[in-house]
């Protein structure tokens, strides 16, 4: 796995996809780590990461609750995420998304974890 920023079509296809959502949400970045990893970070902490390299194309990452990552790996698309899944750290293949309405409830999960209270508020009054 190199440390070339996303560049295939279908990475960069999710990398907007996933920016179309999470830029939604208040006071969100986005950044290319020296991985060549594209991360989504409110308050510089991440709560959605892209990148690509490994088998099976382009995969998202996303900081959910223990308990949500328990749910999720028991499907067969969802998989604990590699050297932070102990984390929360849930990781999804992007040819495996098949509604990104449960992507866009996952990314705001990732977000409120990772936000500051009064960000956390801006939500709860939307």
């Amino acid at each position: 796995m190199g440390h070339e920023p996303i560049s295939s079509k279908e990475g960069l296809a999710l990398v907007d996809a996933v920016r179309k959502l999470a830029m939604r949400l208040p006071e969100v970045n986005e950044q290319v780590d020296a991985f060549g990893h594209t991360s989504f970070r409110v308050n510089d902490k991440p709560f959605a990461m892209l990148g690509e390299g490994g088998p099976g194309g382009p995969s998202l990452s996303l900081k959910t609750l223990k308990l949500t990552q328990e749910t999720l790996v028991q499907q067969d698309r969802f998989y604990k995420t590699p050297y932070i899944g102990q984390h929360g750290w849930t990781s999804i293949r992007g040819k495996d998304i098949t509604d990104w309405k449960e992507i866009e409830d996952y990314l705001l999960e990732g977000y409120l974890r990772s936000a500051p209270k009064r960000l956390a508020k801006l939500i709860d009054s939307i």
